[in-house]
């Protein structure tokens, strides 16, 4: 009985956690659908950005991300350091080879925080990963 007990609480924790992560990439999506005026990029590449941010979510070392206007996904990593950041970039890379990721910093999370502010984040320097695999 104990044993169901502590099943269906991790269960929980999972799902409540896992929704609350969903919600950065899912807000991003909407907001730049309805809210955001300019758009570089057709709504149907959001779409594919939203369910790239949701897989994103699955990476070890990302605790947040969420969708870019100038089409990149954002993430604000677990461990901040380059060794964590690198393995990051090349899981992100494996997955999506065509994809471009955008790190947070520190001094920019506040940004982050506001989703009208974090759409429009630049992705500062970007490599896409086609160029990182050498493919561009």
């Amino acid at each position: 009985m104990r044993l169901a007990v502590l099943c269906v609480t991790v269960l929980a924790a999972t799902v409540i956690s896992g929704a609350a992560h969903a919600e950065s990439c899912s807000k991003s999506r909407d907001y730049l659908l309805t809210e955001a005026s300019d758009l570089p990029q057709r709504p149907s590449i959001y779409q594919a950005l939203y369910r790239d941010c949701m897989d994103t979510l699955e990476l070890p070392n990302v605790q947040d991300a969420f969708v870019l206007k100038v089409g990149a996904i954002a993430v604000i990593p677990k461990r901040d350091t380059v060794a964590a950041t690198a393995s990051t970039l090349a899981q992100f890379c494996e997955r999506f080879p065509r994809g471009t990721l955008h790190f947070i910093k520190r001094k920019d999370r506040a940004l982050a925080a506001r989703m009208s502010k974090a759409v429009q984040m630049t992705a500062v320097n970007p490599t896409p990963c086609v160029r990182i695999k050498g493919g561009g």
